[in-house]
């Protein structure tokens, strides 16, 4: 399966599926992919699920784009996954996240752009693992993710890189639900149709005054 995001819709709920066959890397194929699907949802009615496939949210950034010498590309591909998690992050309607699978690096903060946060319960783990890959975490990403994690959970997420197992994921502030195989899609068309349910533009209003104090951290980190 090439690299790529399915749109699917059902009523006024929208659902972007990440699926490339392995690991769901964001790649530039991959995150042109969520673009192209973000420009077809509504902005003004509904509400929008992010999923990955069977096992996987994501695992993040493709390594291998960064590690191939086409410095232009990895540019790219750095620049749009920014843009991504600012559009997800900023979207005027609700975004409900099923986490299907372990969620790591990038993977765990686009979890933690969205609204609401349902994980598959599983052995599957929630990591930041940027620092202990001798990488950065660009500090816009750090205001997202410390808009989201519990204080007391904030060194050993983003400084320490710890895994975080599913189960510990709700402390740490890092997911909201965790449900069952068997509850896992009902519980997540039940939050999405609810949600859905919330008035525009006062959604998108009162998200927008809440988050304003980070924006300009998040777009500060664009290439112009």
């Amino acid at each position: 399966m090439s690299e790529t995001a399915t749109l699917t819709q059902e009523g006024d709920i929208s659902t972007i599926t990440l699926d490339d066959g392995k690991v769901n890397v964001f790649s530039l194929e991959m995150l042109e992919s969520i673009q192209n699907c973000l420009d077809q949802v509504s902005k003004d009615s509904g509400a929008l699920i992010i999923r990955g496939r069977e096992g996987i949210f994501s695992a993040g950034f493709d390594l291998k784009t960064f590690q191939s010498g086409d410095a232009e590309k990895a540019k790219k591909m750095t620049a749009l996954g920014m843009k991504t998690m600012q559009d997800l992050y900023t979207f005027p309607r609700p975004v409900i996240m099923a986490i299907t699978g372990h969620a790591i690096a990038m993977g765990i903060f686009i979890v933690c752009c969205g609204d609401y946060r349902i994980a598959l319960e599983g052995d599957f783990v929630a990591q930041a693992n940027e620092v202990r890959n001798n990488m950065d975490i660009p500090s816009p990403i750090m205001e997202v993710a410390e808009s989201r994690i519990d204080k007391k959970h904030v060194y050993s997420v983003l400084y320490h890189a710890d895994p975080y197992p599913f189960d510990k994921c709700i402390e740490a502030g890092l997911i909201d639900e965790i449900a069952s195989s068997s509850d896992f899609e009902k519980r997540i068309m039940e939050k999405a149709k609810d949600l859905a349910t919330l008035g525009h533009p006062h959604y998108a209003k009162t998200k927008q005054a809440h988050q304003k104090p980070l924006l300009e951290a998040i777009s500060s980190a664009m290439p112009a």
